[in-house]
């Protein structure tokens, strides 16, 4: 019933008071939407005898594959299906691979099978054919930690095998090469393929970097279940804005973006700005300007437009104009910072599902790729990405598969295998995500997507984090997976120390380094108790939040580079291997700038009021309703919001 949903939030409520509106215009135009076809039918069952009964004498035998991932309506039609008497149900499912909640699946439907079909017999498939003993062994202690679960005892024929590998990375880019580097030896030394090879992630930013390293190295790659990434349609979007500002007389770049996000710009009033640019002699991109210049003196001769869309596109020419401006005094990221400000990009993303959070996630992985550019000023750093993109994006599509490295989210790579995996970014806020991590229900889920990781490899597993991840544009330290704890010492190969190697003087890049060196099974290990190995992973977490606590104490004190407004630069690697170098640009400012109910102006959206403001790594995030434009979230470092008076 509707009472068993109380709104959380303001969303939800609004959304309940539409929804019996919703229904009922569907049942005026006697229509279903897809969720009916299986609630409506649920309750036909239920309501009706007659027709239950006449479905159950038609369906004898009911068969379920993939049965973890059914939802709760599927499971009570699959009950009414079900004759009392005669009818027989089969399902196969285990809820240790049951990582769809997000689209409804419930794996609590393979527990309440007993309870719902008390004579039925359970068959635990326990043998494993696919995977050696290390790799089934470390994949078991990980998932035996879940308590919403059958237990379960897992064997293998297989030999025991490699151990596991564990890498620590310095970044992303060190984490990206060593992949690359070490799929290519062992393809040299004819351990395995690059075909056998895959590379699994949380998310599908992550897959940027790998990319990058991939395509460096001339190692082609597919990408499972995804576009790769400078091919997604909102990257297009933001470099589509950033060529504009490169280069005014771009027009397909123009084009792509002068309604995007919608600003009331169609085809025709672009039609009569292409009449005034040709009349002018100027491009698409120069007439904005011009039209821009002409606005402010309401000099320009452009009878033929209607008021409405001469203000439009003048206001577009403005912001083209601030922009370019900002090329020549800002850096890069602080250029792609004020862009997606002044357009409220992000904003148009925001449609509440799992991919808009995705597009979103993607955008924001641009910060990564040109906060390497450091201080260098934009006029001279945007070149140099464009350029680098050109050649990136313009690589052939993959046609012969037979000899490529396989990129994959841990969501896209259920029911396949390989000889050699690397689950990259190990770490939290990865793996588990950073929205599960106070929800006990999603961390369960989170470690039943990590074992289904682990156990689609077949001989190598390789577990890959970063000391640091740049995370928005920002260097955030990072504490390992506690994931990785659960495994047994003796099933790992080289523990989670960081790299040692020096960072290059001209651009800062980490050079990967060897894998530790193995150490003889039976040989005491550094550490090598296993309560040794825990408390290993336990002192990285507690060093990390002391230091972060520690900055928080210097922003709070005025003692921090951050506290001056400036952005901390890339460290060197620290003397002691398990404190962070410095300052850790995530950690948030300890007061907001900004608090509810106050009044504020945005040079673009005029006044509003303070909704709510929340730190957002080293930033605050200020949600503002405009009186003209609606309800914006910004990035107060670089919305340039003022109170009002």
């Amino acid at each position: 019933s509707s009472d068993a949903y109380l709104p959380p939030t303001y969303w939800h409520e609004a959304v309940a008071r539409a929804y019996s509106r919703y229904d009922a215009l569907l049942a005026e135009q006697n229509a279903l939407d897809f969720d009916d076809l299986l609630v409506k039918a649920e309750q036909l069952f239920r309501e009706h005898d007659d027709v239950r009964q006449r479905y159950q004498r038609r369906y004898r035998h009911i068969l379920v594959d993939e049965f973890q991932d059914t939802n709760r309506a599927q499971y009570e039609l699959l009950k009414h299906l079900v004759a009392p008497q005669d009818g027989s149900i089969y399902c196969v499912g285990d809820e240790d691979q049951s990582i769809y909640s997000w689209r409804g699946a419930d794996f609590r439907n393979v527990l309440r099978f007993r309870q719902d079909f008390p004579r039925a017999q359970v068959f635990l498939l326990e043998q494993n054919y696919r995977s050696t003993g290390s790799i089934l062994s470390a994949a078991r202690h990980v998932i035996s930690r879940n308590v919403l679960r059958h237990e379960k005892s897992l064997w293998t024929e297989n030999p025991q095998g490699e151990r596991l590998r564990l890498f620590e990375a310095y970044d992303e880019r060190e984490e990206a090469e060593f992949v690359v580097r070490e799929a290519l030896r062992l393809e040299r030394e004819g351990a395995c393929r690059l075909r056998d090879c895959a590379v699994m992630f949380r998310t599908n930013s992550q897959s940027r970097a790998l990319e990058d390293a991939l395509m460096g190295h001339g190692v082609r790659y597919q990408l499972v279940g995804s576009v790769r990434f400078y091919q997604r349609r909102e990257i297009k979007d933001v470099l589509s804005y950033l060529r504009v500002i490169y280069n005014p007389d771009d027009e397909i770049a123009l084009l792509r973006i002068i309604n995007v996000p919608s600003r009331l710009i169609g085809g025709r009033s672009i039609e009569q700005l292409r009449r005034w640019a040709d009349h002018a002699g100027l491009s698409l991109g120069r007439a904005l300007l011009r039209l821009a210049e002409l606005a402010d003196r309401s000099e320009a001769d452009v009878s033929q437009m209607a008021s409405a869309t001469v203000r439009r596109l003048s206001d577009l020419g403005r912001s083209l104009q601030r922009w370019c401006t900002a090329l020549v005094d800002q850096t890069l990221l602080a250029l792609l910072h004020l862009v997606l400000e002044d357009t409220a990009y992000l904003d148009s993303l925001r449609d509440g599902t799992e991919e808009g959070e995705e597009r979103i996630a993607n955008v924001r992985e641009l910060f990564s790729a040109v906060e390497r550019y450091g201080p260098v000023a934009a006029q001279e750093a945007l070149g140099s990405f464009l350029e680098e993109v050109a050649l990136v994006s313009d690589v052939d599509e993959l046609h012969d598969e037979s000899e490529a490295i396989t990129l994959l989210t841990l969501h896209a790579a259920k029911g396949l295998e390989y000889d050699t995996v690397f689950m990259v970014g190990m770490e939290e806020g990865l793996c588990p995500h950073s929205r599960s991590m106070d929800d006990p229900a999603q961390m369960e889920e989170e470690r039943r997507l990590c074992y289904v990781g682990m156990t689609r490899a077949r001989s190598r597993l390789y577990l890959v984090h970063t000391f640091r991840r740049t995370v928005y544009g920002n260097a955030d330290v990072r504490v390992p997976s506690p994931f990785l704890a659960d495994i047994p010492a003796d099933l790992i190969e080289g523990r989670a120390e960081r790299s040692t190697a020096g960072a290059n003087a001209s651009d800062g890049r980490s050079v990967s380094r060897p894998l530790a060196t193995p150490q003889a099974p039976g040989r005491d290990r550094p550490r090598g108790a296993e309560a040794g190995h825990r408390e290993f992973f336990a002192q990285r977490r507690e060093r990390v939040q002391r230091a972060r606590m520690d900055e928080s104490e210097r922003v709070r004190s005025g003692n921090s580079p951050r506290a001056a407004g400036s952005r901390p630069l890339r460290d060197e690697h620290p003397a002691d291997p398990g404190l962070p170098p410095a300052v850790p640009a995530s950690w948030p400012p300890s007061q907001p700038a900004f608090r509810a109910g106050e009044r504020v102006t945005h040079p673009i959206f005029g006044t509003g009021v303070v909704v709510a403001s929340r730190p957002v790594g080293g930033d605050e995030e200020v949600t503002v309703a405009f009186a003209d434009q609606g309800v914006k979230r910004l990035m107060a470092q670089y919305a340039r919001l003022e109170r009002a008076g």
